[in-house]
């Protein structure tokens, strides 16, 4: 059985102490994809960013807001990991200055200059041991599957989840596994945990190593 690092829901970028920039990711997928694993015998360490579902009891669980932080503590649990499941849809983006108090209105436009946070998934992709292995998930609203196989490439996954942005914060969701040759494994629609199965599954036949 392997020990998988799931990353799962949203992460927040404040502009002061009570605004920030997010998405809304639920961690609904994370959730499915973690009872999935531990269904199968694994081992589960999930790190989430804020989110109001419920992570399986037998999952350990280390809490982050910033996409910062998530990259700390995914990149600290992978190196003891046999493969990673990114699922969580973390800011692309942070402001360059945090301001110390709450922005007040002044009848003016205001302008905020947003800099790139670190890609989580590329970046343990890139630095993976050859016995790791990394499963990306692409939310795409256009040009999905093609979009998808070229981020799978640029990510170093070793297969790809590909969905679209009505996926975010349903009980359903419809995507197409991907394999890093860009073969298509499986397209799979209805409930996420029906779909984590689904991609679980796919792991274990071509990325998950059977002990000696």
């Amino acid at each position: 059985m392997a020990h998988i690092l799931i990353t799962s829901g949203p992460t927040r970028q404040y502009l002061d102490p009570v605004r920030y920039l997010t998405n809304a990711s639920s961690g609904r997928m994370g959730t499915a994809l973690a009872t999935a694993a531990l269904e199968n015998g694994h081992e589960v360490t999930i790190v989430s960013g804020p989110v109001e579902v419920d992570y399986p009891d037998a999952a350990k669980i280390i809490r982050v807001m910033t996409t910062l932080e998530m990259m700390d503590a995914a990149a600290m649990v992978f190196q003891k990991a046999d493969g990673l499941i990114g699922a969580a849809a973390p800011c692309d983006y942070m402001p360059r200055k945090v301001e110390a108090s709450k922005l007040s209105k002044t009848g003016q436009p205001l302008q905020l200059e947003l800099i790139e946070t670190p890609d989580i998934v590329a970046t343990l992709g890139a630095s993976k041991r050859s016995d790791q292995w990394v499963v990306g998930f692409a939310l795409e609203t256009d040009d999905v599957r093609f979009r998808s196989i070229v981020k799978m490439s640029k990510k170093c996954c070793d297969m790809i989840v590909s969905n679209r942005a009505d996926a975010m914060n349903s009980e359903n969701n419809s995507v197409e596994i991907l394999f890093t040759d860009g073969q298509l494994l499986e397209q799979i629609d209805g409930p996420k945990l029906e779909v984590a199965r689904g991609i679980l599954s796919w792991i274990a036949k071509r990325l998950i190593k059977e002990s000696p």
